[in-house]
């Protein structure tokens, strides 16, 4: 017998009641964020920056693809992983999904890599992806909106990510690093691993001028996983501390690549 509360309909229609306030509280501020992000001054781009694409080389202005308005994903792949980041993977198996909606609102999707066109090619025919991924290499475009680093950088102990200095500390002796795993499962190790950091920016194209409205990190990107918004309303939630440790599932992280589960 579940050790979960229970109660009779009523009862839980009187705490459904309750909660329902605080949703539409919870909504009603979200709106209210999504008008302060557009009420953001925007920032001209006056820099040059180049792509590879599968179109060939490509402009910043080239990425709206003759829209207004282009969202960027910084995808976390570098120019020394053999696949991408699984958690980048996870967000990026939503797009194909409603990047025709976005486009036929003005909107361009699509996500920027520091890795080799070619990389980026084989993954996305891995995944069987179809949005457009340009190739930031010999680019400063990722490190210039916190999404790559330097070796010197991460050397000097802190970086900016996230509109703050992020101090770099060694993990903890003989405490579990699921990272070395995720590492190891991208070719590389650790600190070539994150180099890279995640992150999305949106742009606007207006009067032949490129301008930077917004972008978000860390955290600022759960909205962004498809599939975290259908486990916050499941029954036991997102439950990531039920896999920990569970056989060949990384400690805490405990989705995979969309090809590398079991079969169901």
């Amino acid at each position: 017998m579940t050790e979960h509360k229970t109660g009779t309909r009523e009862e839980w229609l009187t705490a459904r009641m309750t909660l329902l306030e605080a949703e539409k509280e919870l909504t009603r501020r979200s709106d209210e964020l999504a008008r302060w992000r557009q009420e953001l001054p925007w920032v001209r781009i006056d820099k040059e920056y180049r792509f590879d694409t599968d179109e060939g080389s490509a402009t910043l202005a080239d990425l709206f693809n003759g829209r207004s308005q282009l969202l960027v994903y910084h995808f976390m792949f570098g120019p020394d992983y053999t696949a991408g980041c699984p958690s980048c993977s996870a967000i990026a198996d939503g797009f194909d999904g409603f990047m025709v909606h976005l486009a036929n609102h003005d909107v361009t999707l699509g996500a920027v890599s520091r890795a080799p066109l070619a990389k980026l090619q084989a993954y996305k025919q891995r995944m069987g992806w179809s949005f457009p991924w340009a190739s930031a290499s010999g680019s400063d475009f990722n490190y210039d909106f916190q999404a790559a680093y330097t070796e010197e950088q991460q050397q000097s102990g802190a970086i900016e990510y996230n509109f703050r200095t992020m101090e770099l500390r060694p993990p903890e002796p003989d405490q579990p690093n699921p990272m070395v795993e995720i590492a190891a499962g991208l070719g590389t190790d650790v600190a070539t691993y994150t180099r890279e950091t995640p992150g999305m920016s949106a742009f606007a194209y207006e009067d032949g001028e490129i301008y930077h409205t917004y972008s978000t990190y860390a955290r600022g990107l759960d909205g962004l996983w498809g599939m975290y918004q259908w486990l916050d309303r499941a029954p036991r939630g997102r439950n990531e501390g039920l896999f920990e440790g569970a056989g060949d599932l990384r400690a805490g992280v405990w989705y995979r690549r969309h090809d590398e589960y079991d079969s169901q």
